[in-house]
């Protein structure tokens, strides 16, 4: 019921999001994210999405030093903790102005749940990165497993919520194409 109530402006409010979400997107990739992978010549762990182990953590935040390691908490983590509200806000949008054409809930409610979880574990992550450069060089090996594990559960997550939201909106398109009373 608010899911229906919601749609009804949701092509403005998933352009918003997605004009907004591709602005932090690229500042991240080509800006901060670029410029941590500059100071240390490694992958940063936000763009690791198979994880990364303890000995690959140490690596990376040995080679960032002081200055990368300040540059990370107070750059990166920032955009990072807008940026997953804002593509869940995005995809569910998406979801909800796709799945009004369709009409079948189900697929957007799983949507939703698939794009919270990616959020979350996004959130999980910058939280995980954050302790590990707080902690650093006493940064226990626990704590890089969860971090990275957060790492992967957020790609697999985000993969699943954009699949979803690319599926409906095939969807909608096909059933937009192929319906009798379009007047084509």
């Amino acid at each position: 019921m608010m899911i229906q109530a919601w749609s009804r402006h949701t092509g403005a409010a998933t352009i918003g999001f997605g004009v907004i979400g591709t602005a932090l997107y690229l500042c991240m990739v080509t800006g901060t994210l670029a410029h941590i992978e500059d100071l240390s010549g490694l992958r940063p762990f936000d763009m690791r999405p198979l994880g990364y182990s303890a000995s690959q953590a140490a690596a990376l935040l040995n080679a960032l030093e002081e200055e990368g390691r300040a540059y990370y908490l107070s750059r990166q983590i920032p955009l990072d903790m807008a940026y997953p509200a804002v593509l869940a806000l995005t995809l569910i949008s998406a979801m909800c102005w796709f799945g009004r054409r369709l009409k079948r809930p189900g697929l957007v409610r799983l949507g939703v749940l698939l794009a919270i979880g990616a959020a979350l574990c996004d959130y999980a992550e910058n939280l995980g990165i954050l302790a590990l450069i707080l902690s650093w060089p006493d940064s226990p090996s626990l704590l890089v497993h969860a971090a990275s594990t957060a790492t992967i559960l957020k790609s697999v997550f985000t993969t699943l919520a954009v699949i979803q939201t690319i599926f409906m909106g095939l969807l909608t398109g096909a059933f937009w194409a192929w319906r009798p009373d379009r007047g084509v």
